[in-house]
């Protein structure tokens, strides 16, 4: 893994967008896909069942351009990738793991530096998390979604760009 850098936690939110249904979070993960580019790390946190899984298989469908594509959730497989035009793109699924360790061997500082990565269940890297990681936490609200999104000055202006095409 690359050097540790420094714990994330004290960035506060951004962004608040309410996900009233399952459309609406497919299409926050489709333009989220659409802006990928090589280098990208998205942390996804939020309880089982939060839609975590459903926001990344939209951003590697639309990424792929294949809203059918079949893309199985990396629980067990713990990492599953794509390739598409311009762009391979990680799923990763830590929560099985026991912590940092566990995640060297999975060979995400390669990810980090070449492909888009998604994460779930980040905090198994701890501080191994990369400091230019897009933070997206998912929590039920009511019978939708809310989505607080805590973005690095790099992914900033991007952001906003997605947001706007998830409307």
């Amino acid at each position: 893994m690359p050097p540790s850098e420094p714990d994330r936690t004290d960035l506060e939110p951004a962004f608040d967008l309410f996900l009233p249904d399952p459309d609406a979070t497919s299409r926050l993960g489709a333009a989220l896909g659409r802006a990928l580019t090589a280098g990208d790390v998205v942390a996804l946190t939020g309880d089982l069942g939060a839609g975590k899984s459903a926001l990344s298989r939209a951003a590697i469908r639309a990424r792929l351009g294949d809203p059918a594509a079949e893309v199985p959730s990396p629980t067990f497989t713990l990492v599953q990738t794509y390739e598409t035009d311009d762009l391979e793109i990680w799923h990763v699924d830590l929560y099985r793991l026991d912590g940092r360790a566990d995640a060297v061997e999975l060979g995400l500082d390669e990810a980090f530096a070449e492909a888009a990565s998604l994460i779930e269940w980040p905090d198994r890297l701890g501080p191994d998390l990369p400091r230019r990681a897009l933070r997206i936490d998912i929590v039920h609200d009511g019978d939708g979604r809310r989505a607080r999104i805590a973005a690095p000055a790099e992914w900033r202006t991007r952001i906003e760009e997605v947001l706007r095409d998830a409307e």
